[in-house]
């Protein structure tokens, strides 16, 4: 195997490691303020940019609409919500937890202060919050 391939190789685990870590980073619980505001996961987050602003997606499975908080202030994007613990059934023991459960606090920093929110909608589980340039709203 040639040097360059070989490095191009272990590049890429590098690459999926630090994407593994980063992971393992969001499920570890945080603690953001007091009892009740205290934070426990981050959910997953795609931006995307375009010409007029950026669609923001925000994988929030499990979580009420209407329980979604989402505010725009000096270039900061906070989304928060509280996603409860739904058990299967009544008396079930819980043999694995994976999904993430309590509060939540995504902070994506925008570097453009002209971003304001255009519209949210909510489907299949997933926040998408569209930012447009001051320049560019209807």
């Amino acid at each position: 195997m040639g040097s360059e391939r070989q490095y191009g190789w272990m590049w890429l685990q590098a690459l999926e490691l630090l994407d593994e870590a980063e992971r393992l980073q969001r499920r570890f619980l945080r603690y953001l303020g007091p009892k009740d505001a205290a934070v426990c996961w981050e959910p997953p987050v795609d931006v995307h940019e375009s010409a007029d602003g950026l669609v923001v997606l925000i994988a929030l499975p499990g979580v009420d609409a209407e329980d979604i908080e989402v505010r725009l202030e000096d270039g900061l994007l906070s989304v928060s919500a509280l996603r409860n613990v739904r058990p299967a059934q009544s008396g079930a023991v819980i043999r694995r937890m994976e999904i993430p459960y309590g509060r939540f606090l995504r902070r994506i920093t925008l570097n453009d202060a002209t971003l304001k929110i255009e519209a949210t909608q909510y489907f299949n589980g997933c926040l998408e919050v569209r930012l447009v340039r001051s320049g560019h709203a209807d």
